[in-house]
């Protein structure tokens, strides 16, 4: 019998949650962005940084935990993780956005290049094999 508590995700830090992001979807195998009645992708503007990041959250229920925080009126989207390694982070790269990886209902979040983000889920499923 499994006594282990849930793990509160939201007492996490952003590298803690990057590896639980990464550990997650190497099980589930997709990656939840946000969208809105166009089916556009949401972008965030960082001022402090100067660029655009995409959010992605690896369970819809952690994107609708965000979701409902920010109050916008937007809904969740899977993507497939082959879909997302092969399709989008191409996409991303060539408009020059980075991945928000798990962002917090504090707005903390784990940003990366797609690139990189592709070369640590490779990783994370040859780690699970």
């Amino acid at each position: 019998m499994n006594t282990e508590q849930p793990i509160d995700l939201s007492t996490l830090d952003c590298e803690s949650r990057y590896d639980y992001f990464l550990s997650a979807v190497g099980e589930e195998r997709e990656i939840w962005i946000l969208i809105n009645d166009d089916d556009c992708f949401l972008k965030i503007y960082s001022e402090e940084e100067g660029f655009e990041y995409l959010p992605v959250w690896p369970t819809e229920a952690d994107a609708q935990t965000y979701l409902q925080a920010s109050g916008e009126a937007l809904k969740t989207m899977s993507i497939s993780l082959p879909e997302f390694l092969n399709k989008w982070i191409t996409g991303l790269t060539k408009d020059d956005l980075v991945v928000g990886v798990f962002p917090g209902e504090d707005k903390s979040v784990w940003l990366t290049e797609p690139a990189e983000l592709k070369a640590d889920i490779q990783e994370e499923l040859s780690s699970g094999w």
